[in-house]
């Protein structure tokens, strides 16, 4: 465990460099079944020295939604989530869920805001080939 936290930390650290390019994910939303929103996706080539083949930092931009809707993204072709994570945006809000997908694909993020009935919610992945 501590050795995937370790990657998922080194992996975080150069997919946030500079560089990130926009690309389209289609597929659902684990509650809606709609299409997946627009997602950036970090397209860097892998440097031998970096220990983490094929990483990508996907990102899920902020979108409201109503309270406790998941919103999910997902890795492309071939690639597992090793990492993760998700923001809830608004003046009350709360995350109350960031954790991987089932089959370790994507990342599910969900919150709540105590004020409104919807919340703002972003969510990333770390991808890599494992």
């Amino acid at each position: 465990m501590r050795g995937r936290l370790v990657i998922a930390a080194a992996a975080l650290t150069m997919a946030l460099t500079p560089g990130a390019a926009w690309a389209a994910q289609d597929g659902g939303d684990q509650t809606t079944g709609s299409h997946r929103p627009e997602a950036s996706v970090s397209r860097e080539a892998p440097r031998p020295d970096e220990g983490v083949p094929g990483y990508e930092l996907v990102t899920l931009p902020n979108e409201n939604v109503p309270n406790f809707q998941r919103r999910t993204v997902h890795c492309p072709e071939g690639k597992k989530a090793i990492g993760g994570g998700a923001e809830a945006r608004g003046n009350d809000a709360i995350l109350v869920g960031s954790f991987p997908t089932d089959d370790g694909t994507g990342w599910i993020g969900l919150g709540r805001q105590t004020a409104t009935d919807n919340v703002g919610i972003s969510v990333f992945v770390i991808c890599a080939y494992v």
